[in-house]
C-alpha cells in the first residue's frame, strides 16, 4: 500500500470513529409525570403549545433523559418531589424509550434524596448486616433492572448511586446522626472503603448481568476539590471496580467558576483512568439566585434568560476542549409552574429550562444540542508538527497516550486532530 493509500485509509478511519463516537446530552426530568398530572403547560420559545414533551425534546437535539429511582418514597419527608418508585420509573422510562431517547437510570439506594450529606439506608433494609446488605443491593438492583427490561424501559446508562463521594447506605438517619459510621473520607478507616466498594461491585454485577449493553456511571460532586476526586477514583482503580464513566456534578452557584470544572477535568484526564467523563448534573438560574447559593456568578452571567444561555454556551465550549468528556445533563430541566394546580405550582426553582410564569422554553434548552453537534471543538486534521512531542496526546476515543504516539494513526493534541504517518 503506497503512502497516498495509507493516508486515505487513515482518513476514512477518522470518519468512521468520529461518526460512531457517542455524545449524550439532555436532562433530568424525574418529575415530568407529576407536572403533567398537575396541568403544567409547556410551550416552545415562541409560545406554541407542546403536547408531548419527550418527542419535542428529541427534536431539539436531546438524546438522553435522566430519571432518579428511590427504594420506597412512601418513607420520605419530601412527598412533593420524592415520588419515583419503581412503577413510576418503569412507566416514565418506557415513554422515554418509545420516544427514541436514551435512558440514564439514577439509583439513589435510599427512600429519599441521596447526596453527599444524605446517604441513608432504606427503612426496610435498616436491620441488615453488611453481608446481608451486599446481597440486598445485588438483588434489588437486579430485580429493578429485570422489571425495567420487561416494561420496555431498558436503561442505556446506569448510575450505581447518586453523588456518592463519601459512600452510601450509611444506616438510618436516626441511628447514625452525625456519627461517621460507614462514611468514607480521605482519611477514613479502610473498612469503610472496603464496605463501600463491595456494595458498588455488587450493584455493578447486577447491571452487567441484566443490562450488559448499558454503561455504568460512578458519580461524585467533589468538582471543586480535585484532590478528593483523585483520591476517590484512585481507590476505585486500585479496587479494580468495573465501571465505564466518571460522573460529575457541576453547579456554578455552588462550585464556582467554569475554570474550577476545567481544572477537575484536566486532572482526571491526566490520571488516565481509561474512563469517559460526563457532567450528569448541572444548571443555572434564569431569574434569581438559587436558594443556598455560595458563589455569585451573576456579574459574568446575569440571572436572566440570556445569562443562563451564555453560561450554557460557555460550559459546552469548555467541555469540548476535553476529549474524554462525552455527556452533559441539565438537572430539574422540567421545572414549570405554569398551569400547575397542585404542590408544584410555587415556581421556587428558576434554574430549570422553562419559564415558571409563561411555561415557555428558555434559550438555554436549545443551546444544549450544540454539545452533541457535529462541531467537536477540534480543528481539522493536520500532519505531525515538529514540536508536537512536547504536547499531551489522546486517542480519538479520549484515552491519554504516554508520550508522543509511535504508531500510525490520527490522534488528538492541543485540540487538533494530528495524523501520525
Amino acid at each position: 500500500m503506497n503512502r497516498f493509500h495509507s493516508i486515505l485509509v487513515l482518513m476514512l478511519m477518522l470518519c468512521a470513529v468520529t461518526t460512531s463516537a457517542q455524545k449524550y446530552v439532555g436532562g433530568d426530568i424525574s418529575l415530568l409525570t407529576k407536572y403533567e398530572d398537575q396541568g403544567a403547560q409547556y410551550e416552545d420559545v415562541n409560545g406554541n403549545a407542546i403536547s408531548d414533551l419527550l418527542p419535542w425534546l428529541k427534536q431539539q437535539g436531546w438524546n438522553t433523559i435522566r430519571v432518579r429511582l428511590m427504594v420506597n418514597p412512601a418513607n420520605t419527608d419530601d412527598p412533593k418531589s420524592v415520588i419515583q418508585d419503581l412503577d413510576y420509573v418503569k412507566a416514565l422510562g418506557k415513554r422515554i424509550k418509545d420516544a427514541g431517547l436514551m435512558l440514564m437510570l439514577d439509583f439513589h439506594y435510599s427512600d429519599t434524596w441521596a447526596d453527599p450529606g444524605k446517604q441513608w439506608t432504606p427503612a426496610e433494609w435498616a436491620s441488615l448486616s453488611d453481608d446481608q446488605l451486599y446481597e440486598k443491593i445485588y438483588d434489588y438492583t437486579s430485580n429493578c433492572l429485570e422489571q425495567m427490561n420487561t416494561a420496555g424501559a431498558t436503561p442505556d446508562l446506569i448510575q450505581t448511586g447518586n453523588e456518592i463521594s463519601y459512600g452510601m447506605l450509611w444506616g438510618t438517619e436516626t441511628a447514625v446522626g452525625n456519627n461517621q459510621t460507614n462514611r468514607c473520607y480521605t482519611n477514613s478507616a479502610a473498612a469503610n472503603w472496603n464496605r463501600f466498594i463491595t456494595l458498588l461491585k455488587q450493584a455493578g454485577k447486577a447491571c452487567r448481568e441484566k443490562c450488559p449493553q448499558a454503561k455504568i456511571i460512578i458519580h461524585s460532586e467533589r468538582t471543586p476539590k480535585p484532590n478528593v476526586l483523585i483520591d476517590f477514583f484512585d481507590r476505585m482503580k486500585n479496587a479494580d471496580l468495573d465501571y465505564d464513566i466518571i460522573g460529575l456534578s457541576y453547579y456554578p452557584y455552588f462550585h464556582g467558576q467554569l475554570s474550577v470544572l476545567g481544572t477537575a477535568l484536566t486532572q482526571l484526564e491526566q490520571k488516565d483512568y481509561g474512563k469517559q467523563i460526563q457532567v450528569v448534573e448541572s444548571g443555572y438560574p434564569s431569574k434569581w439566585a438559587v436558594q443556598g447559593t455560595t458563589y455569585d456568578y451573576s456579574a459574568t452571567y446575569p440571572y436572566s434568560a440570556n445569562g443562563q444561555k451564555q453560561l450554557t454556551a460557555d460550559l459546552i465550549a469548555l467541555l469540548k476542549q476535553h476529549p474524554q468528556v462525552n455527556g452533559l445533563s441539565w438537572w430539574y430541566a422540567e421545572a414549570n409552574a405554569k398551569g400547575c394546580t397542585g404542590d408544584l405550582n410555587t415556581g421556587w426553582y428558576n434554574a430549570g429550562l422553562f419559564d415558571n410564569e409563561t411555561g415557555r422554553a428558555l434559550p438555554a434548552l436549545y443551546e444544549l444540542k450544540n454539545f452533541a453537534g457535529s462541531d467537536t471543538g477540534l480543528n481539522g486534521v493536520t500532519t505531525d508538527q515538529p514540536d508536537a512531542g512536547q504536547q499531551t496526546w489522546y486517542t480519538l476515543d479520549g484515552r491519554r497516550v504516554d508520550g508522543k504516539p509511535t504508531a500510525q494513526g490520527i490522534f488528538i493534541s492541543n485540540h487538533q486532530k494530528i495524523l501520525i504517518k
